[in-house]
C-alpha cells in the first residue's frame, strides 16, 4: 500500500493506492492548518479503510514548488514514516501532480501548469502532451499573472490552483482576446491520487532499492 501525502500549497490531499486501485482520498483547503490537521487526517484514513501503518510499503510526497511552510511539514512528515522502515519515498512534483488530471485539455495545445506563490504571485511551466501523458517542457517559472499572460502569445491550455486576483485577471485576457482555454475547477484541483498513480508508475519502473527517504529535499523557487 502506498500513502501519497500533499501540503504544499493551502491545499491538503492524502491518498491510499495499493498499485491496482485508488482506496481513498480525500483533498480540502487547509489554509494555514496543516500542522494541526496531517497526522490526525492520516490516523483517520488508515483507521476507516482498516489499514495498519506496518501494510504502508511506500510513500509518495509532494515536493513543490509551493509553500515553503506546507512543503517543510509534509516532506517532514513522510520522510519520517519512511526512513525508520526503509520505504521507498517517491517525489512528485505539484506540477506533475496537477498536469495527470488534465484530461480535458486539447492536446495539440500547450498545457500552462500553475500553483499560487503568494504576494500575487504565481508559479508555471509548459508541458506538452507526449503520448497519453504530459511532460513538462520549460523551466518551472516564478512571476506576476501579467508575466504568464505576456509570456503566452499562442493558443494554449490553463490549469492548477489559481487564487481568485489570477482568475480575474485570466478572464480579462480572454475578454481581450486571448486564446485561452482554462480546464474545469474539478481538473484543476490538485489530488494526491494522482501523485499517488504517479508514484506507483515510477516504482514499478525503478531498481530493487528505489527513493530513498534522505535524498529528498523541497523545491524553493526564488525570484531572480
Amino acid at each position: 500500500m502506498l500513502l501519497a501525502i500533499d501540503t504544499a500549497t493551502r491545499l491538503l490531499s492524502l491518498a491510499l493506492h495499493d498499485g491496482d486501485q485508488l482506496v481513498a482520498e480525500c483533498a480540502f483547503a487547509a489554509d494555514r492548518q496543516h500542522s494541526a490537521l496531517l497526522a490526525p487526517l492520516i490516523k483517520q484514513i488508515l483507521t476507516q479503510t482498516e489499514t495498519a501503518t506496518s501494510d504502508i510499503t511506500s510513500l509518495a510526497v509532494s515536493v513543490g514548488p509551493g509553500s515553503y511552510t506546507g512543503l517543510r511539514i509534509g516532506v517532514a512528515l513522510a520522510k519520517g514514516m519512511a526512513a525508520p522502515r526503509d520505504l521507498p519515498l517517491v517525489p512528485v512534483t505539484t506540477l506533475d501532480t496537477i498536469a495527470a488530471a488534465s484530461r480535458a485539455a486539447n492536446r495539440s495545445l500547450p498545457l500552462i501548469v500553475t500553483v499560487p506563490a503568494g504576494r500575487s504571485r504565481v508559479i508555471w511551466a509548459v508541458y506538452h502532451c507526449q503520448g497519453d501523458a504530459w511532460r513538462i517542457a520549460s523551466e518551472m517559472k516564478l512571476g506576476s499573472w501579467e508575466e504568464l499572460l505576456a509570456a503566452c502569445d499562442m493558443p494554449w491550455s490553463l490549469t492548477g490552483e489559481i487564487d481568485k486576483d489570477g482568475l480575474r485577471k485570466v478572464q480579462m485576457e480572454r475578454e481581450a482576446g486571448g486564446q485561452i482555454t482554462l480546464l474545469p475547477p474539478a481538473e484543476r484541483l490538485r489530488r494526491a491520487g494522482y501523485m499517488a498513480q504517479i508514484a506507483w508508475q515510477r516504482l514499478r519502473g525503478a531498481d530493487d532499492k528505489p527513493f530513498p527517504a534522505d535524498v529528498v529535499m523541497p523545491i524553493y523557487l526564488k525570484s531572480p
